[in-house]
């Protein structure tokens, strides 16, 4: 294919069509497209080229002649150099629409076939849609002697240093700057990416927002952490809510935050966090929403679309910590669930069992093992409920479900384009009744949403 007849540093007049999958305003320029973050539909702009690919080229805007009424001034100081948020410039009622949108544009892409035969409803948004995270995971580096943490900024190195995260709960945002200040005051080494020297490398926080436990890891290249003691004991008195004081291993040079070995340094392995009458015990690694609000609102559309009488057998597959399960409890006759990480399935079963539930069995393995394994012994699920990573469910997942045949199939994404995909895989022998979008993350391009699929 020829190189398309743009060239970087070229300006030219753009209007914006609507927002990409990553956010970014898309215009197309002499039949080529143009993605240009920070622009917004129906603004008229001069935008200036940054890089050209074969198929489409990035720009950045100059100026904008022709404003979207949908604009504002995002209130984050570091907003455009962090990238940890795409949307701050955007009214709320917008983004919410454009989340409806990117589900739209998805199964356009991926799904062409099925694209105007599914009910997508609008957006659940959030009454106050700031300060919402409970979890952050914050980068560390040496500057000069200044010890900094923060994310790195989009597609670079450069580690950005935010003391006030305006999307994080104020109590991570605290203990992310106590642990800072601590590993600067006891000259505790840190982590550099170059060299490959050095100790900590992220500084990873949590509160449970209805218990105010908090729990910090301390994620590290190896076993070793310099003045433990001392740091320990700074923490817990600097900051008296920290219940859980962890360290986690990670030698790799990959971009996953966490290594496999997690050492307890003080306190308790694990914290509690309340949903509804629900309580759950979290570990480091656990998977848990990151927004407690809307996690009541999404799994209370799970619950709706398992329509459930009581008798219903259900897998939670990729079930973590047991969360959608035990919502969906009161209305089974029995729980089954599974994870490949086996700190989540210990939660989960101390979790059930703290809630009385009286029939369940989790499992440390895939899906596919376990739920081959089950149907050996006579177990078959009624209704399937999963809430895969970002690249969907796993093909043998999928194969898996169309073996199994399960009546109801509630799949929890956090990814359009893959959910898009795996429906069509499903559509053969899955009618899919709805999608339900609901927004985790605002400020962010990200979306989640539940869909609900019925045997045809």
């Amino acid at each position: 294919m020829s190189q398309i007849d743009i060239e970087v540093k070229q300006e030219f007049p753009l209007t914006i069509k609507r927002l990409g999958i990553n956010g970014e305003g898309v215009g197309y320029f002499k039949k080529q497209v143009v993605f240009v973050p920070g622009a917004l539909p129906g603004e008229e702009i001069v935008a200036e080229v940054t890089d050209v690919k074969p198929k489409f080229a990035t720009a950045k805007i100059k100026t904008i002649r022709k404003e979207s009424p949908e604009r504002v001034q995002p209130p984050c100081p570091v907003y455009e150099a962090c990238g940890g948020c795409q949307l701050q410039h955007v009214t709320y009622t917008e983004q919410l629409k454009f989340k409806k949108d990117l589900i739209h544009q998805a199964l356009e892409r991926h799904a062409k076939d099925l694209a105007g035969t599914i009910d997508v409803k609008d957006t659940i948004g959030m009454e106050d849609p700031w300060r919402y995270r409970n979890k952050s995971q914050f980068q560390t580096a040496k500057q000069g002697k200044k010890v900094i943490a923060g994310l790195y900024s989009m597609n670079s190195h450069e580690l950005v240093d935010i003391k006030d995260c305006i999307v994080q709960r104020k109590e991570t945002n605290k203990a992310t700057q106590v642990v800072r200040k601590q590993l600067e005051k006891l000259d505790i080494p840190i982590y550099n990416e170059r060299t490959k020297k050095g100790c900590v490398r992220t500084i990873v926080t949590r509160v449970g927002v209805h218990t105010g436990e908090v729990q910090i890891v301390i994620v590290t290249a190896g076993e070793e952490l310099p003045n433990k003691e001392k740091l320990i004991t700074q923490l817990e008195n600097k900051m008296p809510e920290i219940k859980s004081i962890m360290q986690n291993i990670n030698p790799t040079s990959t971009s996953m935050i966490f290594g496999k070995k997690t050492i307890k340094l003080s306190g308790k392995p694990t914290i509690e966090e309340q949903l509804e009458e629900f309580t759950y015990h979290l570990s480091a690694r656990a998977f848990f929403q990151l927004n407690p609000v809307q996690t009541v609102k999404l799994y209370d559309e799970v619950k709706k679309a398992a329509a459930l009488t009581g008798k219903e057998k259900i897998v939670d597959a990729y079930c973590g910590s047991g969360t959608i399960g035990l919502w969906l409890s009161d209305g089974a006759s029995e729980i089954r669930g599974m994870d490949v990480i086996k700190e989540s399935i210990i939660d989960a079963r101390q979790n059930a069992q703290n809630h009385g539930v009286k029939k369940y069995d989790y499992q440390v393995g895939t899906a596919e093992e376990w739920m081959f394994k089950w149907k050996k012994e006579g177990f078959k699920p009624d209704v399937v409920v999963v809430d895969p990573p970002r690249t969907g469910c796993d093909e043998k997942l999928l194969d898996t479900i169309l073996a199994l045949k399960p009546k109801t199939f509630i799949y929890t994404s956090c990814n359009p384009s893959t959910l898009a995909k795996d429906l069509k895989r499903l559509s053969g022998q899955y009618k899919i009744e709805s999608i339900q979008p609901v927004d985790m993350f605002p400020q962010t391009s990200q979306v989640e949403s539940v869909t609900k699929l019925v045997l045809k």
